[in-house]
């Protein structure tokens, strides 16, 4: 054992450590992938500054609660909650935080191999290929090919969580952010600088009262649980393995920054691009919605002079930002399996190996072989995405608003936010936004989400 650990917990090294792992957490296909066609279809700059605003009150709130209560009781969710009572309701608190990251990781795996797929052809064939009409539904749909890509990306993050907390997560997120960062940097400078592109930037950065309404501020709230890893149990687990020394509130404000940042600049990487590349049909062409990165831009870049160097930069960018997140929703779910089965980190690993391979085999066969079975009308994907972040993170979001305002004893959260030495500065925010905002957003959300899936109304 050695001197980071504690009764056998492993811990991150220090401050650095934590942040940019949950950093990576945050940092996904949410942001790069999600962000800017979300900003694009309701309102551009007037739904970038309600999702900022959102994340240093909402964001911050649900952050802090879930690390404080991670170190406070030095357990992954299930233990966390059973750690304050044996009531049913605290179990079932514990266990939907426990299950939802193992019902996400296979089908985020699915996506991510989708990415190792545009990558490996960037850098084998070019170009031209990506930015054929049919190519993405023509992969997606070959069982062979999606299920090749998926277990690629599956492999690689099974790999990192067998070495550990500071072997495996700590040191890959502290390479793969940095360069994430740049590669982040340099794209979007490259974008911003094509000619025509300025109006794309006005479009993203500049408020335009005019395309605010209500759906902006559903869907930013709802944007908060893709980017933040907020109701998914990665930090509280991660919150465990923080050191008591380490700032609760800085760190938490860090991990906003990163995930802000990357955000703006994924959304600068985009938006201005199909401006520039797009001219007068710009409009028309952001609102691909999903299809914006695996065919919009594509084309995009086969319309470049160096589109094959700015393409594999990119989808690089992607998959570093992917597997940094699968890491984190991965190491929640073995963590768990180490705390409740008393099972040691390989066992774990090998369980979730399994899980994934057979729920991600579902999601990345939905497409082809397996198009004609479907649940409630959509694909596998389709459900499981729906199922886990539009239902389960907001009752999972509802269960820790309700332990700490009615369960927790008054000052628990602020005695451990401030075990470091720091003063807790914004502990009025905090108790306004767990006790009243908190649980009112979540349950907007939820409502919002099961009422668009059956027609009632159109997000």
């Amino acid at each position: 054992m050695n001197n980071n650990q504690t009764s056998g917990r492993s811990k991150f090294s220090g401050k650095l450590g934590f942040v940019l792992s949950a950093a990576g957490a945050s940092v996904g296909l949410g942001n790069i992938w999600r962000f800017p066609y979300l900003a694009a279809k309701y309102g551009g700059g007037i739904f970038l500054l309600c999702y900022v605003l959102l994340a240093l009150t909402f964001g911050y709130t649900m952050i802090m609660a879930e690390t404080a209560i991670g170190r406070m009781t030095q357990k992954s969710p299930v233990g966390a909650y059973k750690h304050f009572g044996n009531k049913a309701g605290l179990k079932f608190g514990g266990w939907i935080n426990a299950i939802i990251p193992i019902l996400i990781v296979p089908y985020y795996s699915v996506i991510g191999g989708w990415v190792v797929k545009y990558l490996y052809t960037y850098i084998v064939s070019g170009t031209a290929a990506p930015a054929e009409d049919g190519f993405f539904t023509g992969f997606i749909s070959n069982g062979l090919q999606a299920e090749g890509g998926f277990l690629v990306f599956a492999v690689i993050t099974l790999l990192i969580i067998f070495m550990g907390v500071q072997n495996g997560i700590e040191r890959v997120s502290k390479i793969m952010m940095p360069v994430l960062v740049v590669l982040a940097v340099v794209i979007a400078v490259y974008s911003i600088t094509r000619e025509g592109a300025v109006e794309g930037v006005k479009f993203f950065i500049i408020p335009n009262a005019k395309n605010f309404s209500w759906m902006t501020i559903v869907s930013a709230l709802g944007q908060m649980f893709y980017s933040l890893s907020i109701a998914m149990g990665i930090l509280v687990t991660f919150g465990s393995y923080m050191k008591k020394e380490v700032s609760v509130e800085e760190t938490t404000y860090q991990v906003i920054f990163f995930d802000s940042l990357i955000a703006i600049l994924a959304g600068l990487m985009i938006i201005p691009s199909v401006f520039a590349f797009s001219g007068a049909e710009a409009g028309k062409t952001l609102k691909a919605g999903p299809s914006l990165m695996f065919i919009t831009m594509p084309k995009i870049f086969n319309s470049m002079g160096i589109g094959r160097v700015i393409a594999i930069f990119f989808f690089v960018l992607v998959l570093f930002a992917a597997i940094t997140s699968s890491i984190a929703l991965t190491e929640s779910a073995v963590s768990t399996f180490e705390d409740e089965l008393g099972w040691s980190r390989r066992t774990g690993t090998f369980l979730m190996a399994a899980i994934m391979l057979g729920l991600g085999s579902l999601s990345a066969l939905g497409y082809g072989p397996l198009s004609g079975v479907t649940i409630i009308g959509m694909q596998f994907l389709d459900f499981f995405d729906f199922l886990t972040n539009s239902v389960m993170m907001p009752i999972a979001a509802l269960c820790t608003c309700l332990l700490v305002t009615f369960v927790i004893k008054k000052g628990q959260i602020a005695a451990e936010i401030e075990a470091g030495g720091k003063k807790f500065r914004g502990k009025w925010l905090f108790d306004f936004m767990i006790k009243f905002i908190c649980p009112l957003f979540v349950v907007i959300i939820l409502v919002s989400s099961i009422l668009n899936v059956f027609g009632v109304i159109s997000m």
